[in-house]
């Protein structure tokens, strides 16, 4: 059995992930690439692309919450756990379509991928039957004009990169969005390279809440830079040449190289 490729999409939700994997669809439609859409979200019934491998066959979220009388996190985190037990059923499903290139779209729960072990396992499970993977952790944008939501989010997608244990492309997406917002402090190189975050303490500081708690915003900086694991593309998903950038990243770094991505079309 050959290598089949492919990427883990995840991020908070509201990040743009169903997005982002309808428009890299488009991208994959254009360079003639082989590829499948898999939903690994128990709740989301209202994709905007037309699935080929969807969890909801499996288990869905609603079933879960009234039979069992769970929440909503708690009814979610029962759907992986259960699709953990019964990983055979997806492995059986992606072997039916072994030439193609998968994209999973994934449950906006960012516990799922900072400390709870169910997403992690499925992924390891898939990599030892010869699936090489990506993690493509999707950020929204705006954090960027907020100092404080910046830090949090470079925070959680270190979490995420430290639990997953996979190849890891950290995206802010939105990014044609964020002219909608005050001017950012830097310029968007910065944030991109997370490079001398205590340019940003004086920020932080201008408000009550933190000034109160400098010490404790430079000792998170000071971690993130020890770490020096972080960094971000920028996506734009109706811009051709943001695509093709993020395309290249991924297909990089898990050693993908069929087809080139110089005449996309722009993305709509």
């Amino acid at each position: 059995m050959g290598v089949q490729f492919g990427q883990v999409v995840f991020g908070p939700s509201g990040a743009g992930k169903s997005t982002y994997v309808h428009g890299m669809a488009q991208a994959y439609s254009q360079i003639n690439r082989p590829f499948i859409l898999v939903n690994l979200d128990p709740a989301n019934e209202n994709l905007p692309y037309q699935v080929d491998v969807d969890i909801r066959e499996l288990i869905t979220l609603e079933e879960v919450a009234e039979e069992l009388g769970l929440g909503p996190n708690g009814a979610l985190i029962y759907c992986i756990e259960y699709l953990e037990k019964n990983v055979d059923w997806l492995l059986n499903k992606l072997s039916q379509h072994q030439e193609s290139y998968v994209m999973f779209d994934c449950p906006g729960q960012i516990e799922l991928y900072m400390h709870h072990t169910s997403m992690r396992n499925i992924v390891e499970i898939m990599m030892k039957n010869n699936k090489r993977l990506c993690a493509v952790n999707l950020i929204d944008a705006v954090h960027c004009a907020d100092p404080a939501n910046y830090i949090s989010a470079v925070l959680l997608s270190l979490q995420m990169m430290i639990h997953m244990e996979l190849p890891h492309i950290n995206i802010l997406s939105k990014a044609d969005l964020l002219g909608n917002y005050d001017g950012l402090a830097f310029n968007l190189d910065y944030y991109t390279e997370v490079q001398d975050l205590n340019y940003l303490l004086p920020h932080l500081e201008e408000t009550q809440f933190g000034a109160r708690f400098a010490s404790l915003s430079r000792a998170l900086c000071e971690l993130i830079e020890g770490f020096s694991l972080v960094s971000f593309l920028t996506l734009s998903i109706q811009e051709k040449e943001s695509v093709a950038n993020v395309i290249k990243a991924v297909d990089k770094a898990i050693g993908f190289t069929q087809a080139t991505v110089d005449d996309l079309n722009p993305i709509t």
